[in-house]
């Protein structure tokens, strides 16, 4: 090995350390690269480290590590003008089976072709490209389709030529992979090629790739059509886009037909309303009547968002005579996924269609729905109820909507109730507080007594929220009495109930009403014989104390929190001083 005052120590020491049959021990080594070059200065770095990293062989891990270092190395071969001696090694790593390896290589080299001036873009860049793009091994090609659209347009025309015929011919390969990895750049290249070579050159590869014998290319023809779309004037879209894409719409895969329904708005804003309403509605129909669910489940989902950026002139009437019937269908259909997808955004067209054919024509898809046997259609129709709030008057959501809140408001699927309790502010302040205490009232005091603590504790923020909304003399007269009498019952989990409504509500109910009605409540249950009632009372002491003035806490809760300190029970003692604690910090 050679000595410390050796000129080649540190090669000789990286040598040495890549040798090591520890792999922990060549990967630190690897990652000392900057160290080293630092040590060998830029000059020795460009004529001795980099020609020793091409010529090296090392393990997976470690090629790794190489080649994320390699794209920050600029600075340590000496700087922009001297990137190109980092090609070498990159392009070695970008001809690599192991995928792994060769995407970071990949990246790596399109941050260093970055860094590279147009001349020497051209010079050393572009013939590393050329050589990647016509190697006999595969993985060269699968690299040489992420670096065009990297070097296109700092490049002269006659290069840029060169370049667009290589990238059809990788578009055109034998090998799936590297047709799958040329179409998976479409979109990237086409943003930075000039109009007319877009619609002369990558157009025609675009619309053979839609054709490819492997779906796996077809598919990520899909995910190309909406950039490509944007770039092209209305006539064009419809002369060279739309058929190839009407073709994946109907394409003998499930998962093309997949693709195509999950990107239909895209596609949809990409072409425009015009093309929209002649080329792609009939084909949003034909995907709502899919054979497969799950290409009925990916296009239900982007039912509201496609209508609602439909042409406004004939929307609704679009909306009625051409989806309403297929979406009527998916609401019965076989597979829960469908009809579960159809009631995350159903309740959406109502604001589209407004409130006469809400009532007309959703409302009883909406009734449908609420009793469906699963209770994810249920919890999603649910959850988006609020969307019909504002365009219905109090006496049409009093008959169309209530019947069904009370129905569901005992659901056995507790996340079916938690929804309906988290409706439940939205419905009230649509109501009004004379309404509500006539006909919701009794299923707040429902929803606190339920056996699961998240109803319970969703049920208590409800009454934070309702009395912020309604008011706190509405709270003095209809809440807190009903709370209050929960502290005297015999079942202890009804007293815990009542000291999480009062810890919430302190802070809607003012420092009146706390120190009035609710602080002596929770004082009173100090000495519940219950530990865990006790520990909740020094949890909801200092909670409330935010909204006490300084004589109450030092009159009141403090010494009720030093008795609480020295309780015989361990987590009383415990909770006690972290309110003591607590409070003393605020």
């Amino acid at each position: 090995m050679a000595s410390l005052g050796d000129p080649l120590y540190p090669i000789a020491v990286l040598i040495e350390e890549l040798k090591n049959e520890d792999v922990q021990v060549r990967l630190n080594s690897i990652r000392k690269l900057s160290t080293i070059a630092l040590a060998l200065g830029e000059e020795r770095t460009r004529s001795e480290l980099i020609p020793f990293l091409i010529e090296a062989i090392y393990d997976v891990e470690v090629l790794l590590v190489l080649a994320d270092q390699l794209g920050k190395f600029t600075s340590f071969v000496g700087g922009p003008e001297f990137a190109m001696y980092l090609i070498p090694p990159l392009e070695s790593l970008a001809t690599i089976e192991e995928s792994v390896v060769r995407d970071m290589a990949v990246e790596s080299l399109r941050n260093v072709a970055n860094e590279h001036s147009p001349l020497d873009l051209e010079i050393h860049v572009v013939p590393t490209l050329q050589r990647l793009a016509s190697d006999d091994w595969f993985p060269g090609r699968l690299s040489a389709c992420s670096l065009f659209s990297v070097c296109y347009p700092r490049l002269p025309q006659p290069v840029k030529e060169s370049l667009r015929a290589s990238f059809c011919k990788l578009c055109q390969d034998e090998t799936a992979m590297v047709r799958r990895a040329a179409t998976s750049k479409l979109s990237e290249f086409s943003k930075v090629m000039e109009i007319e070579h877009l619609k002369s050159d990558l157009i025609p590869s675009f619309v053979q790739l839609a054709k490819d014998e492997q779906d796996s290319v077809r598919l990520l023809v899909v995910e190309a059509c909406p950039t490509i779309a944007q770039l092209l004037p209305q006539e064009d879209i419809e002369q060279l886009i739309l058929p190839s894409l009407r073709q994946c719409a109907k394409d003998p895969s499930w998962r093309v037909r997949c693709k195509v329904a999950e990107k239909f708005v895209d596609l949809q804003m990409a072409v425009g309303p015009d093309i929209t309403l002649i080329g792609l509605l009939p084909d949003f129909q034909s995907l709502l009547k899919d054979t497969e669910a799950e290409v009925r489940a990916a296009v239900a989902s982007k039912v509201t968002d496609f209508c609602a950026n439909l042409a406004k002139a004939n929307q609704a009437q679009i909306i009625l005579n051409c989806i309403l019937p297929s979406v009527q269908d998916l609401i019965s259909d076989s597979n829960s996924h469908v009809r579960s997808a159809v009631a995350s955004v159903i309740m959406g067209l109502s604001p589209i269609l407004g409130a006469y054919k809400t009532v007309e024509d959703l409302l009883p898809l909406f009734y449908i729905q609420l009793r469906d046997e699963c209770p994810e259609v249920r919890l999603n129709i649910i959850s988006k109820m609020d969307c019909i709030n504002d365009i219905m008057n109090i006496q049409q959501v009093s008959e169309s909507i209530l019947p069904a809140v009370f129905e569901l408001a005992e659901d056995s699927k507790w996340r079916v109730r938690l929804a309906i309790v988290e409706y439940m502010p939205s419905l009230a302040g649509q109501l009004g507080q004379e309404f509500f205490n006539k006909k919701l009232h009794g299923l707040c005091q429902f929803w606190l007594n339920d056996h699961v603590f998240a109803i319970r504790e969703a049920a208590a923020l409800n009454l934070k929220k309702l009395v912020k909304h309604f008011g706190a003399p509405w709270a003095e007269q209809t809440i807190i009495p009903m709370i209050l009498v929960m502290s005297r019952n015999t079942n202890y989990l009804y007293r815990m109930t009542c000291l999480l409504c009062l810890s919430v509500l302190a802070e809607a109910c003012g420092t009146d009403l706390t120190v009035r009605l609710l602080l002596p409540t929770v004082l009173q249950l100090a000495t519940d014989p219950i530990a865990n009632v006790r520990f909740n009372v020094a949890k909801t002491l200092q909670k409330m104390t935010p909204f006490l003035e300084a004589s109450v806490i030092e009159d009141q809760v403090k010494p009720t929190l030093d008795k609480l300190k020295v309780d015989t029970d361990a987590d009383v003692k415990y909770f006690a001083a972290q309110a003591i604690d607590g409070i003393a910090a605020a």
